[in-house]
This record gives structure tokens, sequence and C-alpha cells, in this order.
């Protein structure tokens, strides 16, 4: 694609170019920092004690290694559907092809339907009693509605949100600062590691865990296509994006070991907001689950602009019917795309625990991980007309390494779940064959 290209307002494709540059960082970092930092910190501090910020530079270190590999490829073939388009050039067969985008797609619809049943759980709990499905369903809806309107639209409502998370996780640093300027607080305890284990076991074991709090990058290689001069912007918004977030992690980490023993956040299922009543600064506690419930919308948006511009870009490649191209004439959004990926995301909330559906988001998302790092070593062969991004050969090979790890951590039900869902997906493939073979045929007739 030439520097033209680049800069026009819409792309070949008819998909509107209305992200810049900063407003690409945001919607990534809003997409990294979601929801799980404000749950996590209490689980990481049970496995490494003090030290958090040890596991959180060591899962920023892991996911920097494949965020190098969807820098140089997104922005050597900067097409919506991301993986899907990755795993065509470089291992071409259709299949392969397919079951990549799939499982991002998977991915994708089943962490929305996660989301929202945390939405509508026990933080919408705080304000409002309704049935957890019915909310996380009316949620959905709401979402849907944005992802429709426009990009732009979306991307600016993902701003807003992301200041308001970031504002919340700043709070709690503030916050134990001014606990230590009083005389209270416990610096010895951030160098503290938990007792009765090996430090090196601990840290490895917590940072899988820290690992997960750092997915999401990945959405935004599907809304390449909608951003503005991607080769030169892209690389500085996704590892912008993600030093932001690993620098929060750490801080965040730091504060809340110094405020509260290890094995008190580690029993705590609202760790940040023990953190904050720990502290006697008066903040409210319903402020603290207001701005949960936004860092859980944020996550739920994004998620679902990145489902959508995946159908649509699997849709373009002929891996799903041709309808999910569809956009709306005013707007430029796939609204077959939105409508279906909504849909499934629905009933995906009535079928499984937050949990569940969490662990079974890691295993999809590692197998496209690991697709994606083996195709930047394949794709070498191939050179394009326009500058790009391009990794030390070493960072995708040590990132493929990383997710083999990751993998083996995995339970026998998470895999029995992926399993499942992979074969469905193997199903969808043959009778999508099938159908456009009988086109096909009834067209030569």
């Amino acid at each position: 694609m030439s520097t033209s290209e680049h800069a026009t307002k819409e792309s070949p494709t008819g998909l509107k170019r209305d992200i810049s540059g900063k407003m690409l960082y945001l919607f990534i970092l809003g997409d990294v920092l979601g929801a799980g930092i404000y749950a996590l910190i209490g689980q990481i501090a049970g496995e490494v004690g003090g030290v958090t910020w040890v596991p959180m530079i060591v899962a920023l270190l892991l996911a920097l290694l494949t965020a190098a590999s969807y820098a140089e490829l997104v922005t050597k073939y900067p097409k919506a559907g991301g993986s899907a388009v990755f795993a065509e050039r470089a291992y071409r067969k259709p299949v392969i092809s397919f079951l990549v985008g799939y499982c991002m797609l998977a991915a994708g619809v089943v962490s929305a339907s996660g989301l929202a049943l945390a939405f509508a759980g026990d933080y919408l709990g705080t304000f409002i009693d309704v049935p957890p499905v019915l909310g996380a369903i009316v949620f959905l809806l709401v979402i849907a509605l944005i992802n429709a309107r426009g990009i732009k639209e979306s991307v600016r409502t993902n701003l807003v949100m992301t200041m308001i998370e970031t504002t919340g996780l700043v709070l709690v640093v503030v916050a134990v600062g001014i606990m230590l300027g009083g005389g209270n607080g416990d610096l010895g305890r951030a160098t503290q590691f938990a007792e009765g284990g090996s430090p090196v076991i601990a840290v490895f074991g917590a940072a899988l865990l820290a690992y997960y709090s750092f997915v999401g990058f990945e959405t935004s290689a599907n809304v390449i296509e909608e951003v503005r001069e991607p080769s030169r912007v892209y690389p500085k918004a996704l590892f912008g994006a993600l030093a932001t977030a690993g620098v929060l992690y750490v801080l965040v980490g730091t504060a809340a070991s110094v405020a509260v023993p290890a094995d008190e956040l580690g029993e705590s299922t609202g760790p940040l907001l023990t953190v904050i009543q720990a502290t006697g600064v008066p903040i409210p506690a319903w402020l603290f689950s207001a701005i949960a419930l936004i860092a859980v919308a944020n996550g739920a948006l994004l998620t679902m602009i990145m489902s959508s511009r995946l159908a649509y870009g699997m849709g373009s490649q002929g891996l799903l019917p041709s309808a999910f191209t569809k956009v709306l004439p005013k707007r430029g959004t796939p609204w077959v795309a939105i409508v279906v990926t909504t849909g499934v995301a629905m009933v995906l909330t009535a079928t499984g625990s937050i949990a569940t559906l969490a662990e079974t988001v890691v295993l999809l998302l590692l197998i496209v991980f690991l697709s994606t790092n083996i195709a930047v070593l394949v794709l070498r062969r191939e050179r394009v007309e326009h500058t790009h991004f391009r990794a030390w050969t070493v960072l995708p090979v040590l990132a493929v390494l990383s997710c083999l790890i990751l993998l083996t951590q995995q339970s026998g039900e998470v895999w029995l779940r992926g399993g499942i869902i992979v074969a469905v997906g193997v199903v969808l493939y043959i009778l999508t064959r099938v159908v456009r073979g009988r086109k096909a045929s009834d067209a030569t007739r």
C-alpha cells in the first residue's frame, strides 16, 4: 500500500480511516487495562507475596514478544482480519487460516459474554438488582448500538472510559502515597516473597496470571484498515500502550503490597477496594464499583469492535459467508457482523460462569498467538513495497516458546471446552465450503 493510500480517508474496502495515532494508543490501552487489573492483583499477591512488581515486569516482557510479531505483520499487511490474514499468507491452507481467525473470533465473543456477566453481577448489584443474564443481554445490546454507530464514535467512547478506569488506578497509587505520608503502610512488604516456596517458581506462577492482564493488544489488528498511516503510527501506539499499562500495573501492585499484607490481598475478591479502605483516605466504596463497571464496559466495547471487524475480514476472504461484508451506507460499519457476533455473545451468557469463560478465552488466544509468531518467520521471504516495522528474529522465536509454556498450564476442563469450540469451527468451515462449492457449480451450468 502506498503512502497516499495510507493517508486517504477511506480504505479500498469502504471502511473509513477515522482512527488517529493517539486514538489507536488509547484504544489499545483501554483494551489491555480492561477489568483484569481490578481483580488479579490479589491472586498475584497470593502466589508471590509482596513483590508483585516482579511478575508484572516478567509478564510485560512476555507480552512484548508477541506484540513485536503483531507490529511487523500488521504494518506489513494492513488489512482487517488480523491473525487470519497472516495465517492465510504464511501457510497457504484455507483451513488453517479459517481456524486461526475462528479462534480469534470465538475468543472475542466468549470474552464479551464473560464481561457482560461481570458487568451485570455484583458490580451492577451495588446500584440496581437485576437477573445477571438479563442484565448481560441488555448490556450487549447497548454495546452493539454504539458499535454500529461508527468506529469514530466507538473509539471516542473508549477514550472517555479509558481515562476513567486509568483514573481509578491512579487513585489507588495516590491514596497509598497519602497513607505513607501519614506514617502508615509498610514499604518492606514490597520486597518480601511468599513464605514456604521457591521464589523463582512463585514468580513464574504469578507471571502466568499477570500475563493475562496484558492480553487485549491483539484486537487492534482488526481495525487497522480504519487507522490513518498505519505503518507509521501502529508500532508506537502498540508498544506505548503496553509500556503504559506495565508502569500502571507495577505501581498499583506495589501500592497494594505496601498497604495490605499479601495474604489478606489474596483472600479479597475486590483487592483494590480493600487497598483503598486500608489507606483510610475517604474515597466512597460506590465510586470504585462505578469505576469497575466502566472498566468492564470498556473491555466489552473494544472486544465487540474487534469481533465484528474480524468477522467482516473473514467474510472478505471467503472464510465466512459474504453477508458479513455488508456495511451501513452512511456509517460504514459492518452491521451484519455486529448483529451476528452480538447474538452469539448473548446466547453464551447463559452457558457458563465468568471464570470458565475467561479461561477458555486465554486458551483460544494462545493458539492464535502461536500461529502469528510462527507466521512472522515464515513470511520473511515476502517483500512489500511500503515501509513497515521489522522485529529482531529472536523475538518471535522466544514468543513461540512462551506460548507453548503458557499452553501447558491450562487445565483439562479448559482444553475440553476449547476443543469443542474448535470442533464447531471445523464443522462451520466444512459447511461453508460445501455451500460455496454448490454455488460455484450452479454458476457454471
